[in-house]
């Protein structure tokens, strides 16, 4: 599967699932964000705003705001009081003889006065105000790496700490923006928009079509999720998270199709991985990335100190964690890594059982990858522990369960390989991109 066919099955997917509601957006935003990027931007809207002050057309519009805000514009407001025995403003004769006459007959004291003053929050300077705000929220969120030399920073704000400071001055010290009124929740709206767009002043407009453009991708249109996902801007440089958030929703559609209903989706918390849950007479718990921590899932690669006859192999773990631990004064537990994308547990009725797949994920086509893929996947199912106890292997010296339990996928690759028929007697299955509509339900009907 190449890049553009990734591409395209997960714009499909993003605008079936999380653009829907449905999907978590936080689990979305988890999986393409840059991972110097700490866990603020696993917030989507302001990872998804990130992505927009990156945009050049943005960093112009900031580069050129200075020498615009001189021109600003604003509309002038006559308010009329009524005053008695004194002046206060102009004097609108007109109506004071009418207010006289209907109101306050033989008061010649009475006086209505109008008076005149400077409006900033008509609907463009609203626009302007929104478009300063999301920018300068965004950066006050995002300086450090703005400032900092990561690849996925576009060369747009490199070199722009001055332009991110002079911002900053705009925001605290500009008087015509400070006259703006703070935007409603729901401001601007389309007809304030409208008005901008269509305004004689060229920074209205443009603040008008990039604020637009923001809701588009705010909206989850094909275009703009097509482009966020190609960018790297806020992509990983390479396709690794991409394939893993392809092959969790290719997991996520399969389950809906053989359950045929939709799952619970869950929002990502601390330390809680579960992505989505199917109910039913078993129970599907579908987790993500940190494989399942909070139901006490771990993946300890050292073997019980207390065995009698501990191998070669084991002794070299055990004895190196405990130099260590002595050198360091700390108590160290060898893990092995967590597999990249998905645990999926089933739970039977009365909770009492539980069946686990664990899939490692890895995008290549290279035999020595794909090689220590298996590897790795063979190390998750044969040190697999609940509430520190081996799920497999304990009774029957099945170490990786039924050869069911364990799932490689793997980029498409060129020459022939073993059919899942074929693999049926193995220890895990290997499955191809391309593979995994047509025979994912056939391994996950082998342990639901």
């Amino acid at each position: 599967m190449n890049r553009d066919q990734l591409l395209e099955q997960l714009t499909s997917d993003i605008l079936a699932y999380a653009m829907q509601g449905s999907f978590p957006e936080r689990e979305l935003a988890r999986s393409i964000k840059p991972e110097q990027l700490d866990e603020r931007f696993e917030e989507y809207e302001l990872l998804l705003d990130l992505h927009f002050i990156l945009q050049d057309d943005v960093v112009e519009f900031v580069r050129q705001l200075p020498e615009h805000l001189r021109s600003i514009r604003t509309e002038t407001r006559t308010t009329s009081r009524t005053r008695r025995g004194t002046v206060d403003g102009r004097i609108n004769w007109g109506d004071t003889i009418k207010k006289r006459y209907s109101q306050y007959p033989r008061d010649s004291s009475i006086f209505v006065c109008d008076n005149r003053s400077v409006d900033y929050d008509i609907p463009e300077n609203l626009v302007l105000k929104r478009l300063i705000s999301v920018v300068h929220r965004t950066i006050r969120e995002a300086e450090e790496y703005l400032r900092a030399d990561y690849d996925w920073v576009s060369e747009t704000w490199k070199g722009s700490e001055d332009l991110i400071d002079e911002l900053q001055r705009i925001v605290d010290r500009n008087v015509h923006v400070r006259r703006i009124r703070d935007p409603e929740t729901y401001e601007p709206t389309e007809r304030m928009l409208t008005t901008a767009a269509d305004s004689r002043h060229g920074v209205y407009r443009n603040a008008a079509a990039l604020l637009r453009g923001r809701q588009r991708l705010l909206r989850g249109e094909p275009d703009e999720i097509r482009r966020l996902l190609e960018e790297t801007a806020i992509a990983p440089d390479d396709t690794d998270a991409l394939f893993e958030l392809f092959v969790l929703f290719r997991f996520v559609a399969t389950l809906e199709e053989m359950r045929e209903s939709q799952p619970q989706f869950k929002t990502i918390a601390t330390d809680r991985q579960e992505v989505a849950r199917f109910e039913g007479e078993k129970e599907i718990a579908l987790y993500h990335d940190n494989s399942a921590r909070d139901r006490d899932l771990s993946f300890v690669a050292v073997p019980d100190a207390d065995t009698e006859n501990p191998s070669r192999t084991d002794q070299v773990q055990l004895v190196a964690q405990e130099v260590a631990g002595n050198y360091f004064g700390k108590d160290y537990q060898n893990h092995t890594g967590r597999p990249d994308v998905i645990v999926l547990e089933i739970i039977s009725e009365d909770e009492n059982e539980h069946e686990y797949l664990i899939v490692e994920v890895k995008n290549s086509t290279n035999e020595d990858t794909i090689r220590r893929g298996v590897k790795e996947t063979l190390e998750y199912l044969a040190f697999l522990r609940v509430n520190e106890d081996f799920v497999f292997g304990r009774d029957d010296g099945e170490y990786f369960g039924s050869g069911w339990n364990g799932l490689l996928v793997v980029q498409d690759l060129a020459e022939e390989t073993a059919s899942l028929e074929a693999q049926s007697d193995r220890e895990i299955a290997i499955l191809q991109a391309s593979e995994l509509e047509d025979e994912l339900e056939t391994i996950l009907r082998e342990v639901v």
